[in-house]
């Protein structure tokens, strides 16, 4: 993981975040009209509460979206999380001639628009997570 550095936002929005949930949290990402954050492996449902609870009370607290990814330590068990409820079935890295890194993600065909999510946030949010956390130069959805 590339060494990742916060702003005293970002770091408010975790303490809160992890007061509430109880879950660790590796990562925050202020976005358009939400909030990401990225959980230690494991914390996943504890950040997530019951039936959602935890999220509809951040949800109140934060005045925006709040979304959870659960952090792995390789890059395609990430890609896997960080797509999820959309069914992944192959992640594939490559490595262009220029040095480029991309990764390539082909999803069930049913699950292709959850997978981009309206507008594209929710592909461009994952292409923003692993950039951040792996230093891949893109995401490809096919």
């Amino acid at each position: 993981m590339s060494r990742i550095r916060l702003t005293s936002d970002e770091m408010r929005y975790i303490a809160l975040f992890e007061s509430v949930t109880g879950a660790g949290v590796k990562d925050c990402v202020i976005g358009d009209g939400c909030l990401i954050f990225v959980v230690n492996p494991g914390d996943a449902g504890a950040a997530i509460g019951r039936g959602g609870s935890h999220i509809r009370v951040l949800r109140r607290m934060f005045g925006v979206n709040v979304e959870v990814v659960e952090y792995a330590e390789d890059l395609v068990n990430f890609v896997k999380n960080s797509f999820a409820p959309a069914k992944v079935i192959q992640v594939r890295v490559v490595e262009r001639g220029d040095g480029e890194k991309m990764v390539l993600v082909s999803v069930k065909p049913s699950d292709k628009g959850v997978a981009i999510g309206r507008n594209g946030r929710k592909a461009e949010r994952n292409r923003l997570l692993v950039r951040r956390h792996f230093g891949v130069d893109g995401v490809v959805i096919t």
